[in-house]
C-alpha cells in the first residue's frame, strides 16, 4: 500500500518530537563565574597568607604567656615603684651609665596586676625595644627585641606580607576586597535554581559516592556556602582596617550617619605654663592608680619628651581586650586633663555599650 505523497509513515523522524535545546548561561551568569575563578586565582594566594598568619596570631598570647615567663611578677602587699624610678633603672639598662639622652629616649611605663611593668625604647630605624622589670624592685626580668620577636614577624606578614608598608598594605588590602567580591559571586553561582529536592540537595549536602571530582567539587560548593557568612564578616572587619573610605563608610552607615571621630588626636601641653612637679609622671600615675584601683589590668603613663607633649595614661579593664582601652591626656606642667575628641579617648561604657567600669 502506497502512502499518499507529502504524508509521513509512522514512526518516522519527521513524526518524532523535536528537542528544545539546552539554554546556555546568561551573559550574567558567564561574567559572574568569570569574575569568580580569575579573581579567586589573584586574591587566593594573598588571602591564604593573610589567614595563615591571623589563625596563628590568634594563639599569640596563650603562647607568649608560657615562652615568656618574664612578663610575669608575683604580687606582692606593698606599691609599685614610682614610673620615675623605674625609669632611670630601665634607662641604664637600655643605654648605659649614661641614661636617657637627646636621642635615646624610654616612651613610658605600663602597670597590670601580676605583671612586670614594662618600659619601650627605640625609633623606627632601629627598631623597638621592651625592658621587663619587677614593679616592686625594679629588677630587669627580662628584654625583648620587637623586630626579632616571632608574632611580630607573624604580625607583619598578616598586615604588610612582609613587604614595606606603603606596598604590603595596599595590596594586603585589595585582596580582602576582591575576596569579598569573591563571595558574593561564589554565594550567586551556589543559589539553586529552584528549591526542588534535587537542587536543594546538590546546594546543601555533600555526595560522598560521587565521583572524585564531584566530591572536589560539592566539598568547595556546599562548605563554602555554610562558611561564607563567617568568611564575608571576617573579611569586612579587615577592610575597615585596610581602606580609610570603608572605615568611615560602615561607621558612618552602621552610626545612623554620623562621621567616624579620629582614632587618636594629636593634642598639646601649654609650654608657657609652669611645671608644678618634678616628675608629672609619678603625680598622675598616683591619680590614676587611685582612681582605677581594682578595675585595671593595663595601666601605663607616657613620658612626654618635647615641652608641648601631654602625658598619655592608657586605662584598660580587662587584659585580652582591645577595644576597651581609654586614652586621656593631660598639660605636662599642671597635670590638667585635656578633652580629646578622639574614638578611644572616650569610655566604652558611654558609646553605647555597659560594663561595669567608668572612667
Amino acid at each position: 500500500m502506497q502512502t499518499e505523497k507529502g504524508i509521513n509513515k509512522p514512526g518516522s523522524a519527521k513524526n518524532q518530537p523535536v528537542k528544545k535545546k539546552k539554554q546556555g548561561k546568561s551573559l550574567f551568569g558567564r561574567v559572574n563565574a568569570w569574575l569568580h575563578l580569575w579573581l579567586g586565582l589573584i586574591s587566593g594566594a594573598v588571602v591564604f597568607i593573610v589567614s595563615v598568619t591571623g589563625c596563628i596570631y590568634a594563639f599569640q598570647r596563650e603562647i607568649t604567656d608560657i615562652t615568656q615567663p618574664y612578663q610575669f611578677t608575683q604580687v606582692q602587699d606593698k606599691p609599685y615603684l614610682p614610673p620615675s624610678q623605674l625609669r632611670t633603672i630601665a634607662a641604664k639598662h637600655a643605654f648605659g651609665p649614661e641614661g636617657e639622652t637627646a636621642v635615646n629616649k624610654l616612651t613610658g611605663v605600663a602597670y597590670g596586676p601580676g605583671k612586670s611593668a614594662v618600659i619601650n625604647y627605640g625609633n623606627r630605624k632601629d627598631g623597638f625595644k621592651a625592658v621587663y622589670l619587677n614593679p616592686y624592685t625594679g629588677e630587669v626580668r627580662g628584654e625583648k627585641d620587637w623586630n626579632k620577636d616571632f608574632f611580630r614577624f607573624i604580625l607583619n606578614g598578616h598586615f604588610y606580607l612582609w613587604l614595606p608598608n606603603e606596598i604590603g598594605h595596599p595590596v594586603v588590602a585589595s585582596a580582602i576586597l576582591i575576596f569579598v567580591i569573591l563571595l558574593i559571586s561564589g554565594l550567586v553561582m551556589w543559589w539553586p535554581k529552584n528549591l526542588k529536592k534535587a537542587n536543594a540537595d546538590k546546594s546543601f549536602k555533600i555526595k560522598w559516592g560521587a565521583s572524585f571530582k564531584r566530591v572536589n567539587y560539592d566539598l568547595h560548593n556546599v562548605l563554602g556556602f555554610y562558611v561564607m557568612l563567617l568568611a564575608l564578616i571576617i573579611a569586612l572587619t579587615g577592610l575597615v582596617w585596610g581602606f580609610e573610605w570603608f572605615a568611615k563608610g560602615s561607621y558612618f552607615v552602621t552610626s545612623g550617619g554620623k562621621s567616624r571621630p579620629p582614632v587618636r588626636e594629636k593634642v598639646f601641653s601649654d609650654s608657657t605654663a609652669t611645671a608644678m612637679y618634678a616628675a608629672p609622671e609619678d603625680e598622675l600615675f598616683a591619680r590614676m592608680d587611685k582612681q582605677y584601683a581594682g578595675q585595671y589590668a593595663y595601666l601605663s603613663v607616657s613620658f612626654p619628651s618635647a615641652k608641648t607633649d601631654p602625658v598619655v595614661v592608657n586605662f584598660n579593664p580587662e587584659d585580652k581586650t582591645y577595644y576597651r582601652r581609654l586614652f586621656r591626656y593631660f598639660d605636662r606642667n599642671t597635670l590638667k586633663e585635656i578633652p580629646s575628641n578622639a574614638m578611644y579617648s572616650k569610655a566604652y561604657e558611654k558609646g553605647g555599650w555597659q560594663t561595669k567600669y567608668t572612667a
